[in-house]
């Protein structure tokens, strides 16, 4: 499976978040990678959402999301986010365009997360570059909680 999202803002949401740490090409890739697959998932959700209440369009409510922020103060595209919304779902469904920087909004969160996480992982490695496996162990041990 190919990968939607530029790498470039996924970097520069790890890098906000590594506190100095340097951050290896390999790290952004799989932080992108993984911001794909939930985003996809969360589509697939709402997806069922917009069916329930009888729309195949897909609002920003469909993902949980009542004040949608602002598309200029996000660092994640919205057009790759589009497209990411539309890899598990039927073409058959529309993502309007306060659903797409909604859905942008919630994986931008989930980046933030997941690269703080994976900054302190390589903090405790003693190891001045993020790495992909910090991102790796992180999905390991956080289903573990």
């Amino acid at each position: 499976m190919s990968v939607e999202l530029p790498f470039a803002p996924v970097d520069a949401v790890i890098r906000r978040n590594a506190g100095g740490l340097r951050v290896s090409a390999d790290a952004a890739e799989e932080l992108a990678r993984r911001i794909q697959d939930h985003g996809a998932s969360l589509a697939v959700t709402a997806a069922t959402e917009a069916t329930t209440d009888g729309r195949k369009t897909l609002m920003p409510a469909d993902f949980g999301i009542e004040q949608v922020p602002e598309k200029d103060g996000l660092e994640l595209p919205v057009a790759p986010v589009d497209r990411i919304a539309r890899l598990d779902i039927d073409d058959d469904y529309r993502v309007a365009m306060d659903a797409r920087v909604a859905l942008a909004s919630l994986l931008e969160t989930y980046a933030d997360e997941t690269a703080a996480a994976a900054a302190a992982l390589a903090r405790h490695a003693d190891r001045r570059t993020i790495k992909a496996a910090d991102v790796e162990t992180y999905f390991e041990l956080e289903q573990y909680y």
